[in-house]
């Protein structure tokens, strides 16, 4: 393909990029990340879950993986804050009895002081002091975070020189930060796994909607650029990035 065929085919994914939840069967096939991490969040979870206890998903996205779980939908409660994913909570959680409620401010989240026996949160914000009060005695809180360098080396392809958005975000300084709310730690991993793109059209597609990793990106402004991974995908066959997760249970002591 010439190059005013691959732009007019990036264009196309970059006007494509928009999801509700957080559905990214779009580009299903066509990348492949988190296949290889050194350990399971849902069995995390699971493992500390009774289905006697209350449970939050603080920033529950779509209430996707919530639902995966299938605790009782008496003792369980969510959150979410991103408007398009708020709407589609209401409509999909409240039916079911689940107290779900709009919050996108971690450090004030709408619930009493110790209501939760597990608190979980996936890629989402936190306050740890406002995990504190909402725990009961001996509450754990468990969580999997996308780490500081995610991504980095794919921000570097397109956009180099890119601040990092969230540089706190590490195993090690996040892990104090528990510590000094008071909570004791049970298990703390982190990782760096690749993440791979077979074509550029599904990398366009990802880093717009990634914007914040990927802050001002735009096929016309990159244009020069995802030529450059266009001939590395046709030569190798992939483009490759790192992904950077950490994974925290805490417990309420």
């Amino acid at each position: 393909m010439n190059k005013a065929e691959l732009r007019s085919i990036w264009e196309k994914e970059e006007k494509a990029a928009h999801i509700i939840g957080w559905d990214f069967s779009h580009i299903h096939g066509r990348y492949e990340e988190e296949d290889d991490l050194p350990w399971d969040y849902e069995k995390t979870v699971r493992k500390y879950l009774n289905r006697d206890f209350d449970m939050l998903d603080y920033d529950t996205g779509g209430g996707e993986f919530l639902l995966s779980l299938d605790h009782p939908f008496d003792k369980t409660a969510a959150t979410e804050g991103f408007k398009p994913n708020v709407r589609l909570c209401e409509e999909k959680l409240l039916p079911l009895g689940i107290n779900f409620k709009e919050c996108g401010t971690p450090s004030v989240i709408p619930f009493d002081n110790e209501a939760f026996d597990v608190i979980i949160n996936r890629h989402g914000s936190f306050d740890a002091g406002e995990l504190y009060r909402l725990l009961k005695k001996n509450g754990i809180f468990i969580t999997e975070q996308v780490g500081s360098d995610n991504d980095r080396d794919l921000v570097e392809m397109v956009l180099p020189g890119t601040d990092k958005p969230f540089p706190h975000l590490n195993l090690k300084e996040q892990r104090r930060v528990f510590e000094n709310a008071g909570f004791h730690i049970i298990k703390a991993k982190e990782a760096y796994r690749p993440i791979r793109f077979y074509d550029v059209g599904a990398f366009v597609w990802f880093a717009c909607i990634i914007e914040w990793e990927f802050p001002g990106f735009s096929v016309e402004r990159c244009f020069d650029k995802l030529l450059k991974m266009q001939k590395v995908i046709e030569e190798k066959g992939e483009i490759k990035g790192t992904v950077h997760r950490y994974l925290i249970a805490a417990r309420k002591v």
